[in-house]
């Protein structure tokens, strides 16, 4: 009777998939892996234990694939916005785990009443730390570094101890974040470290579905749920796409030294307070001349875990965003514990993104630049 009865568990489960028409996917380890367009790759744990695993995407505006693959099994889908794909994952040919990608819906708020136009201080210190006030839970007043390259909201663990009296429970509760005259729901996570003089990081998807507005000459963010007209009139800003990897967002630029060029997609990271970060391995995949850039210095930085992260500066002859020429960045070369495992990219850093008025439209998932009053200041990390 022992022997028929795990049998019998593993037919009734088979049954089960076939009446749910549900695809199997095998597996004889318990990690997987989940991969995604422009080289996005994420790691998974198969945990029988878990009745219905989900793994949600970041935000992407077309249908796209999806590959999950196990050590001896793989199965891939198309997927749109708002779709979840759902699958079977059988371990060890016993342990079945229901499995469920799922794809977030876009969100639009040009259609809410009343419409929302708010104006909040907006500001650059010498750390190139952007900052904002807000006030959580309604009791805590924080200043907070608006961060494109996070999501969700971080508090540091010294502002979790000293400054945010109402103590939340992490990672579970969504919590009012008062921004501005209006207030938003979130989860709330622990980090090591945000920006220099700042409480934490208050990541861009916050204010998905609505457009932002960083006016760095007058000091103050906006944030519109109806585009105004007055903002593009002119024909002063710059446009570009926006593109989502690990719900990040990326713009394209171009690099150039000694005679080679090349075109690639940069994060838009205004949590990063130094210029340019380079990928080394993402350099030697375009073949890049990085033994023709000069070293101006190497030093170690740290991660908001606290993690130490070796970087060297060199000299960068151009960095072109659109029509816009910078020369002669100091930019650094980060060779390990990367901020996003699984991927190479390149991070455009408040060092050059503070030169340029910008415009967020995550409606239509566009940015505007316009150059501003600080365009023509020296680099932090300038040195001859």
């Amino acid at each position: 009777m022992k022997r028929i009865l795990p049998v019998l568990t593993l037919l009734l489960n088979i049954s089960v998939f076939a009446q749910n028409k549900l695809p199997v996917v095998k597996a004889s380890a318990g990690q997987a892996k989940i991969y995604e367009e422009h080289h996005a790759i994420s790691r998974w744990y198969i945990n029988p234990k878990v009745k219905l695993d989900v793994f949600t995407t970041g935000k992407f505006t077309k249908s796209k694939t999806v590959k999950f693959k196990t050590d001896i099994d793989s199965i891939v889908f198309n997927i749109s916005p708002g779709q979840k794909k759902e699958f079977i994952v059988l371990l060890n040919g016993k342990d079945s785990c229901l499995t469920q990608i799922v794809a977030p819906m876009l969100k639009n708020f040009s259609k809410v009443s009343p419409e929302i136009h708010d104006t909040i201080p907006f500001f650059v210190n010498k750390y190139n730390t952007n900052f904002l006030p807000i006030v959580f839970n309604g009791t805590d007043s924080l200043l907070m570094n608006f961060d494109s390259g996070a999501n969700d909201i971080d508090f540091t663990n010294a502002a979790l101890a000293t400054k945010v009296k109402s103590k939340p429970r992490l990672y579970d509760t969504d919590y009012d974040v008062k921004i501005g005259n209006h207030t938003y729901k979130s989860k709330i996570y622990d980090i090591e470290l945000a920006g220099n003089e700042t409480d934490g990081l208050l990541g861009w998807d916050i204010f998905d579905g609505m457009i932002v507005v960083l006016d760095y000459d007058q000091n103050k963010m906006m944030v519109h749920s109806v585009m105004p007209k007055e903002i593009l009139q002119g024909k002063q800003y710059t446009r570009f796409k926006l593109t989502y990897i690990k719900n990040k967002p990326f713009i394209e630029s171009e690099m150039s030294q000694s005679g080679t060029k090349n075109k690639s997609l940069f994060m838009f990271d205004l949590g990063y307070q130094r210029t340019a970060m380079l990928d080394k391995d993402l350099l030697r995949e375009m073949k890049f001349p990085t033994e023709k850039m000069e070293v101006i210095n190497k030093v170690m930085m740290h991660g908001v875990k606290g993690n130490e992260v070796p970087v060297t500066t060199v000299k960068l002859q151009s960095l072109k965003i659109g029509g816009f020429e910078l020369k002669n960045v100091p930019a650094q070369v980060m060779e390990q514990n990367k901020p996003m495992p699984g991927i190479n990219v390149h991070y455009l850093g408040t060092d050059i993104l503070k030169r340029f008025n910008t415009v967020f439209d995550f409606q239509n998932n566009v940015i505007y630049l316009k150059p501003n009053h600080l365009y023509d200041v020296a680099y932090a990390d300038q040195k001859s």
